[in-house]
């Protein structure tokens, strides 16, 4: 099975997390749902200089790549993901250039069944840490 090595943002702010919805997929399991930004791991990047060419590439934004947050392991039925996310900051403006919509969730809210299954995990644990 195909194994793929991405990152992930959580951008905090505020009691909120940026959520990036999905479009259309051949994969139909994550599909319109949430995501962290982020994208693979190319050979000869460390995942934080992979984190912030994807900010660059899928919003445009300049980013300060922070904290490690979790890795997550998850077996989707056609390949399989290593998902690190780190905490990020925004050093500029940024808008969606690939995803369907950005939105700003409520920490408190946030219901893990709206998001990517490799993403739920690190939704729940920002959920807890909310509280």
């Amino acid at each position: 099975m195909n194994r793929l090595h991405v990152v992930g943002a959580a951008v905090v702010s505020a009691g909120r997390v940026l959520a990036a919805r999905r479009g259309e997929s051949r994969y139909p399991y994550v599909a319109h749902k949430f995501e962290f930004v982020g994208g693979k791991v190319e050979p000869g990047e460390t995942e934080a200089q992979a984190l912030a060419r994807e900010l660059r590439e899928e919003l445009g934004a300049q980013a300060r790549v922070g904290e490690h947050l979790m890795t997550v392991s998850h077996d989707y039925p056609d390949f399989s993901i290593e998902l690190s996310v780190y905490f990020c900051t925004f050093l500029s403006d940024f808008s969606a250039h690939e995803h369907e919509e950005l939105r700003w969730m409520e920490l408190s809210a946030l219901d893990p069944e709206e998001w990517a299954p490799a993403d739920a995990p690190v939704v729940l644990a920002l959920k807890a840490a909310a509280k």
